[in-house]
Parts: structure tokens; C-alpha cells; sequence
């Protein structure tokens, strides 16, 4: 298991973290999986034994009960490894029961901590965008949680570049501590990643968490021309997380997976992880699985080095389409682009 540094931080995470969507199966979660105590043990030593060290839950995962499995599960190993949750989403029916206010992130931190059965949080995520809240309240109560030792480090979840841009440069004018990360969703089949949130996490030293790495299991191989719609499959149940704008783009992906996959006699499942892993930026990727199996086969992807010509083709077939202003800079500008530029126009300019 290779061990990176998350952002501009000192603090060292696994390249694989693992997820506990699927602990609890609670509500809208029993969708994404059901794993139950004795199931999340499991995963936990699965994890912990090829070198895991990071665990990845949030206050709405199952209603809570994923950070009350995740506690319990972790008991007398917490000080050995690193747990992140996150807060923004409602958690209740009232008019203050979501969202990035004070009131609000205080609450649930502490919710979270009781039922994660710890004193603090290793990385506290904002799991959403809130316009309707000042992002100097916002930025200002995760300042004085680091300060408090209720969190060492906090992180954006599933913002734009101009929201993490707008609150590096808050952080800055008021002397908060600075977030450290981004959990994003970014993968060979989604790149949209790459127009502006890779690039600003380049330029910012941000790290950067893939959430879904698989797209749920949509780049696992499983999914084919002729084998569209599996029963019992997240996508055979509504999930339409990532969306799929283009049917045939996606297959023609998924062959180049398996074509590589073959080669190393591997799934074509850690061919899509090895290839997140190996852009630039990216910290850890958080895979989760509802079986022992995929989590086993998952893990693997940690010691698998593609080769330059895989990379390449992987990424060809899932590239995107240069976006105004990007196909004039790469028009006009190629001869003066810099390392963060380079995360979207390289690929272009490298052909």
C-alpha cells in the first residue's frame, strides 16, 4: 500500500480509503448496501491488513447508523487509523436541521463524535455547497473546531472551483485555517473533474478523495453492450449517480478496461482504480463494497502499475471535449501553460 500526503497537510493516507455507505442499510442507503456489524468487521480487517488506514463516513450515511458500525467496529483500533466524516445534508425535519451553519455543523460534529465513539475527527468533510449561509460563518466555526481538537483537518465534498476558491481566499483575509482536501467524484468515464477542480487542487495544494471510483461499479466490467440492465445492480434500482450522457462513449471505455485488464490478468475493476490513482493530484480513492469479494479484488488495485500506454489509451477513449475557454487556450496558448494547466490540456497536447 502506497501512503500519500493529503494536500499541503503532513498527514499520510492510504492510496485506497474505504467507504461505509453500504454500513447500515437505513432509509434511501438500503439501496447502496446493508452490511451489518458483523459484515463490517470484516471489511474493516479486509482493509486493515493490505495497509488501509483511512475510513470514510458521513452523518446521513444510513441515518447515522454507519458512523455508530463504524465506531463500533473500530473500538480499540481508533488511534491507528485516520476516520473522516462529513456534515451538510439534513439530519431532521426542522427549518435548521441541514445546511453549513453554525448551529448547525456544532450539532451534528458532536452528534458524530458520540456515535463514531471518539474525541475527534480526523477530517471533517463539507459535504455539500450551502449559498444560503455566509461562508465566513461557515469557514469560521470549522476554524474553531481544529482549534477545539474536535477536528485535526477539514475538506470540501462536491463543490466548484469558485467555492474553493472563494473560501481559500476567505481563509486567507481572515487568518482561518485552511481546508486541507476535496472528495470529489472523478473518474475515466467522468472527467468533468479536469476543466477546473483538478486543476485549482493542483495549483492550491489541495488533495483530492475520489468518491465512487467504480461510478458504482459501472466500470467494473459487469456492465457490457449486451449486459445493460443486471438485476439487483444499483442502476437496476434508479441510481443515477453518475449520470451516463453517452451510452456508446461509455461501452467503448469499458472495452479498452477489459482489453487492459486481460493483459494483466486482472479485473477490469482495478484497471479503472489503478488509473484514478495514477492522476495527477489524487490523494486516495475511496472504494467501498457490499461484498467481501469486490472489496478483496478492489484492495488488489493497490499494487497495480499500468503502463504509460494503457494510461494513454484509457484516458483517449474516456477523454472530454475541450470547453470554451480551454480550446482557445489550447489554440493560442499551449506555449505558456504550467503544471495545473497541464492536468486537462496535457493529455491534448501530448498526442
Amino acid at each position: 500500500m502506497e501512503y500519500r500526503h493529503l494536500g499541503h497537510s503532513g498527514l499520510r493516507v492510504s492510496s485506497l480509503t474505504l467507504g461505509t455507505m453500504t454500513f447500515g442499510g437505513v432509509g434511501k442507503m438500503a439501496s447502496v448496501g446493508e452490511t451489518d456489524i458483523a459484515g463490517a468487521k470484516r471489511q474493516v480487517d479486509l482493509a486493515t491488513e493490505q495497509g488501509v488506514n483511512f475510513f470514510d463516513t458521513a452523518n446521513m450515511y444510513s441515518e447515522g447508523r454507519s458512523e455508530e458500525i463504524l465506531g463500533e467496529v473500530l473500538a480499540d483500533r481508533r488511534d491507528s487509523v485516520l476516520v473522516a466524516s462529513k456534515v451538510r445534508f439534513p439530519m431532521g425535519d426542522g427549518p435548521n436541521d441541514e445546511g453549513l451553519s453554525r448551529h448547525h455543523i456544532l450539532r451534528q460534529c458532536e452528534a458524530s463524535l458520540r456515535r463514531l465513539r471518539t474525541d475527534w475527527l480526523d477530517l471533517y468533510l463539507m459535504h455539500q455547497w450551502d449559498g444560503s449561509t455566509p461562508l465566513e460563518e461557515t469557514l469560521g466555526t470549522m476554524d474553531q473546531l481544529v482549534r477545539d481538537g474536535k477536528i485535526r483537518y477539514y475538506g470540501v465534498s462536491n463543490w466548484s472551483a469558485w467555492h474553493v476558491m472563494k473560501a481559500l481566499q476567505i481563509c486567507e483575509r481572515h487568518n482561518f485555517i485552511k481546508p486541507i482536501c476535496q472528495q470529489i467524484h472523478y473518474t475515466a468515464q467522468a472527467r468533468d473533474a479536469e476543466y477546473e477542480l483538478m486543476p485549482a487542487a493542483v495549483d492550491q495544494g489541495l488533495g483530492t478523495m475520489v468518491w465512487s471510483p467504480l461510478a458504482g461499479g459501472l466500470l467494473s466490467g459487469k456492465y457490457r453492450r449486451d449486459q445493460r440492465h443486471l438485476d439487483g445492480t444499483r442502476f437496476s434500482q434508479g441510481w443515477t449517480e453518475p449520470p451516463i450522457h453517452d451510452e456508446d462513449k461509455l461501452f467503448d471505455l469499458i472495452d479498452v478496461l477489459v482489453e487492459v485488464a486481460d493483459g494483466h490478468g486482472v479485473s477490469a475493476a482495478q484497471v479503472a482504480l489503478a488509473w484514478t490513482l495514477s492522476r495527477s493530484g489524487v490523494s486516495t480513492a475511496v472504494i467501498g463494497a457490499r461484498k467481501d469479494e469486490q472489496l478483496k479484488d478492489n484492495l488488489a488495485s493497490a499494487g497495480l502499475t499500468l503502463k504509460p500506454d494503457e494510461i494513454a489509451a484509457i484516458e483517449k477513449a474516456g477523454r472530454p471535449d475541450l470547453l470554451y475557454p480551454y480550446w482557445h487556450q489550447h489554440n493560442t496558448a499551449a506555449s505558456r501553460l504550467g503544471p495545473a494547466d497541464r492536468v486537462l490540456h496535457g493529455q491534448y497536447l501530448d498526442d
